[in-house]
């Protein structure tokens, strides 16, 4: 099962790299009906009430420290491991302890992928040590090491010229592509080992998908293709990259000795965590509210997907202690495995296909919890419409703005031309500077900003929930956006799964 997973996450990854940039403002002439502006206008006191609640009154504060005592307790939370399974258990009793209900898991398969001691070591042209952090799934080096001579590369293009294809059999390739945006640059990491092993490298060496570095490493995951030697791959920081460029651009010879210890077990259980506010009306309507209980091994994920989860479980805790029960139902997910591959999700898609035609609107946190700007959204513009007349609801924390996406979430991206969904539109521009990496921590997060997070969170899921009339279902053209044949081959390879 676990094989055709992989190879879903792969298109998925393709249509997120593909589509990333196509972010834009196209709301210009709304001509929504004057009594659903009016009705949108009329929730102005209640989500007043929400957002004094969790910023100003008894709410203030609650969902930051239970997540600075969530990550202290508990840490990284690796796909596999009874570390996770011991960190959703104390997550359910927190939602029931916030008066949650309706709390249940649903049993996921996994992978385990556990990370042992790594060092790199530089013989040649001068000797020091290299930092390496193992991408997910790499296979390990033999026990004692290996030592091969080091060939950079800037692109994929170049990895297959002739001359460069012939020169790297029984090398170290080192990818130093330049950065553009991470939903192009990380090819480098999902399949750069792959790549290079075809033209008989041993190892893979990738730049950290980052636009900035203090010597910072950044793991995630990489994926083996069928039929092609798995060979180790690791991240190292941009300057190690940069470094190693200029030692070949001045025909110096590198020398590298490479130690990666890692270990793949079995598959694991892990659980989809799901729990809901029970609508009072339409209860088999359902809107989604979700992030990923997962991280990496390094860091705590605090900010991945720490930030997320915790903003989407309290705010079903927020509108239960306020109490207000929409007239549709307010799903709560917590993805499981989501950084090993959307495994979770996946799992969910399958299980309750016949229930997503009454998914009204999913919406997903991944992608930061800073300071909230609105909703970004993949949807028909009427429901982007919609969206723009709720967030002006938002106007006492600034949080007023709607941007289409063609890539909002990321376990939820399947459903992009099915559901309407949408994701936090926040101040992200750091993100990335601290993404799977060590720096994933705490710190980067600030309670107040939470706050805010949890009463954008909240607000958009109640009122699309409690709407007299279904939110629009209907898309943009994706012909216009991206790939077709890419989707049909997501498509297809859906159908081959189910």
């Amino acid at each position: 099962m676990l094989v055709m997973l992989e190879k879903i996450y792969f298109l998925l990854l393709l249509f997120v790299i593909i589509t990333k940039c196509v972010k834009t403002e196209i709301l210009d002439d709304c001509n929504l009906p004057t009594d659903l502006i009016k009705e949108i206008q009329s929730y102005r006191p209640t989500v007043n009430r929400i957002i004094d609640s969790v910023t100003k009154g008894k709410h203030k504060g609650k969902v930051y420290n239970e997540l600075v005592d969530f990550v202290d307790k508990f840490g990284a939370r690796v796909s596999g491991t009874k570390n996770l399974e011991d960190s959703i258990d104390y997550l359910i009793e927190l939602m029931k302890n916030n008066g949650i209900s309706n709390i249940r898991g649903e049993n996921v398969t996994v992978p385990h992928w556990i990370r042992g001691e790594e060092y790199a070591q530089l013989i040649e042209p001068r000797r020091t040590k290299i930092g390496v952090l193992g991408l997910g799934s790499t296979v390990p080096t033999p026990p004692e090491g290996l030592q091969a001579e080091v060939l950079v590369v800037r692109s994929f293009e170049e990895l297959n010229q002739p001359n460069v294809s012939a020169a790297i059999r029984g090398k170290i390739v080192v990818f130093n592509y330049q950065f553009e945006r991470y939903g192009k640059s990380v090819q480098y990491r999902s399949s750069g080992a792959a790549e290079a092993s075809k033209h008989g490298a041993v190892a893979v060496l990738v730049k950290s998908v980052a636009p900035f570095s203090m010597y910072t490493l950044h793991t995630g995951y990489q994926r083996h293709q069928t039929g092609v030697k798995k060979i180790p791959a690791a991240s190292i920081t941009i300057e190690d990259a940069n470094m190693f460029q200029r030692y070949q651009d001045r025909g110096q010879k590198i020398i590298l000795k490479l130690n990666i210890n890692s270990e793949t077990l079995p598959d694991a259980i892990s659980r989809n965590v799901i729990a809901e506010i029970r609508g009072s009306q339409k209860p088999n309507k359902i809107v989604v509210v979700s992030g990923h209980s997962d991280s990496w091994d390094v860091g705590v994920g605090a900010m991945d997907d720490g930030g997320g989860a915790f903003i989407s479980w309290y705010s079903l805790a927020l509108l239960n202690d306020l109490g207000l029960k929409p007239k549709r139902t307010i799903r709560l997910i917590l993805w499981a495995a989501e950084e090993p591959g959307f495994i979770g999700a996946q799992a969910y898609d399958k299980e309750h296909k016949n229930e997503l035609s009454d998914f009204t609107f999913v919406m997903e946190a991944d992608e930061g919890t800073f300071t909230p700007l609105g909703i970004e959204y993949t949807a028909g513009k009427r429901g982007g419409c919609v969206l723009k007349e709720i967030v002006k609801l938002l106007a006492p924390i600034n949080a007023t703005k709607v941007q289409y996406s063609n890539s909002v979430g990321s376990d939820i991206a399947m459903w992009a031309q099915k559901i309407p969904i949408a994701g936090l539109l926040n101040d992200n521009r750091h993100y990335f500077w601290y993404h799977h990496s060590a720096a994933d921590t705490i710190d980067i997060l600030d309670s107040d900003t939470l706050d805010k997070a949890t009463a954008v969170w909240a607000v958009v899921a109640y009122v699309v929930a409690d709407l007299r009339d279904e939110f629009p279902r209907e898309f943009e053209d994706i012909s216009k956006l991206t790939s077709v044949s890419l989707l049909n081959k997501l498509k297809d390879a859906q159908q081959k799964h189910n």
